[in-house]
């Protein structure tokens, strides 16, 4: 099996010209100072005979390389796995959410329907190191980045990175990383070392259309959650007993956005960092995207028109799930009433925060019984927001990482009153599916249609399968150019 870094000709090409639209798919590890770097590294590039390619900066790291104080191989985004690779790509979504932080990587294999020794052959074939490597090269990188822009004490980072013993994040640290944690710590940036918030800086690869994903999010945005303008993004996070705020904004000149967080414990920052990361979708490669779409006419000029778009992702499964349901048969604004209504009725207040942003989205126990109807809902369409919450306070259904889209599917429209349609939105916007097509969107039917007459369900599930598997990606740029407006999509 080939590896999942490009081919050799293609890595000299895009480090020499330090193309930022393969930050995070392959690392270059110099043998003469013995350290890795991302293809945009700003040092003088070292010549051919001295360099190695890798998928993964684990696998730099299993070969004995450190990471590059300069270039920050911590800043890169994750390597996108198309959705052909299903058990790979449901893996490393499992592993980045930390599943190995808990569990053993035999409990991994089982999850995805494999046996531990052929996961590890898939992980050394595909990313050139084990789930193991992977996972604590991960948590160094997490910690060296806490470590150069926070003021985090270094027990704390210890503990946000997953460690639960500083003795072993300091072992750790100084075999994967070349120096202590204090080493790191002492090189940050002034602006780092004077700042007293928590600001993260999240990598992306170019081009990504910031603008547009906010005006997406802004047409859906429930108020006392969420405050949307043309530039920021905030949302009240955290527990009723200690609430928090984030902010996310772009950083000017950089293929970034910055992630400001307040009131956050240390242990709860990977989970925003993958949270913010999914809702703004910063790890796509729209590389592999726009060449698998780029074939038919309709979307490629979606592509010409909005080469940044990408999937606007949800803060919370169950929170989409159900603004999914307020959504069908209405307007997108009519539905963002009744999502407003709900959290005003049924949300819980959260006190000494900032008004409009004082509200949690309710819990599924709080929806499970609820008066729905009071707010404006029709009584089948409350049942079925309350069978949602039902199934999802039992457990029978999730959003979390590693699913199969049949599968979650198949759970969704189990529920009285969810369709295909609703499942499919579902998944494209809560769990990421890549490849998730709401074959009876109305607008996808009446876009891909000749004028005046619109396709069926059945046809355009079979118009779209040359488009596999970035579907979820065709659906957007079908929206949008049905739109007159910036994230009017419906």
């Amino acid at each position: 099996m080939e590896t999942a870094a490009p081919d050799t000709a293609t890595c000299e090409r895009a480090r020499l010209a330090r193309d930022a639209r393969f930050d995070g798919v392959f690392f270059t590890a110099v043998h003469s100072t013995g350290i890795y770097c991302r293809p945009v590294c700003p040092a003088p590039p070292p010549k051919p005979r001295n360099i190695t390619y890798y998928a993964s900066a684990a696998a730099a790291a299993a070969a004995g390389f450190r990471p590059c104080l300069r270039c920050r191989p911590e800043l890169s985004p994750q390597a996108q796995q198309a959705a052909s690779e299903d058990v790979l790509r449901r893996a490393l979504q499992l592993l980045h959410a930390g599943f190995l932080q808990d569990h053993p990587a035999s409990a991994l294999a089982a999850r995805v329907g494999l046996g531990p020794r052929q996961l590890q052959r898939l992980f050394v074939a595909r990313l050139g190191a084990t789930p193991v490597q992977l996972h604590a090269t991960h948590r160094l990188l997490q910690a060296r980045q806490l470590l150069t822009e926070t003021q985090l004490p270094v027990t704390d980072v210890a503990l946000a990175a997953g460690f639960n013993s500083l003795r072993r994040f300091n072992d750790a640290f100084a075999t994967g990383c070349g120096m202590p944690p204090s080493a790191i710590r002492r090189q940050r940036p002034a602006a780092a070392a004077a700042s007293t918030g928590l600001v993260l800086r999240l990598g992306y690869r170019p081009p990504l259309d910031f603008g547009l994903m906010l005006a997406f999010l802004r047409r859906r945005m429930i108020p006392g959650i969420e405050r949307i303008d043309t530039d920021r993004y905030q949302r009240v996070i955290g527990t009723p007993a200690r609430p928090g705020l984030l902010q996310v904004t772009a950083a000017p000149g950089r293929h970034e956005l910055r992630l400001q967080l307040d009131g956050v414990e240390p242990q709860a920052i990977p989970a925003l960092v993958r949270r913010v990361r999914h809702l703004f979708d910063l790890d796509a490669d729209l590389r592999q995207v726009h060449a698998a779409l780029a074939s038919e006419p309709l979307l490629a000029r979606g592509i010409a028109l909005h080469p940044g778009l990408r999937v606007p992702g949800g803060w919370e499964g169950f929170e989409v799930a159900v603004r999914a349901v307020l959504g069908q048969q209405v307007s997108v604004a009519a539905a963002t009433t009744l999502a407003s209504r709900l959290v005003q009725a049924h949300g819980t207040r959260l006190p000494g925060m900032p008004e409009g942003l004082d509200r949690q989205f309710p819990q599924p126990q709080q929806l499970a019984e609820a008066p729905l109807e009071r707010i404006g809902l029709p009584r089948t369409r409350a049942e079925t927001v309350r069978a949602l919450a039902h199934a999802c306070a039992e457990g029978t259904l999730d959003f979390e990482p590693g699913q199969r889209l049949d599968a979650f599917v198949a759970r969704c429209t189990a529920l009285p009153g969810i369709g295909d349609w609703t499942a499919q939105y579902i998944a494209l916007r809560a769990l990421g599916q890549p490849d998730a097509f709401p074959a009876g969107d109305l607008v996808l039917q009446q876009r891909l249609g000749a004028p005046g007459a619109r396709l069926t369900a059945r046809q355009a599930e079979a118009r779209s399968q040359p488009w596999r598997p970035w579907r979820a990606y065709a659906v957007l740029h079908l929206w949008h150019l049905s739109s007159p407006h910036p994230g009017a999509a419906p």
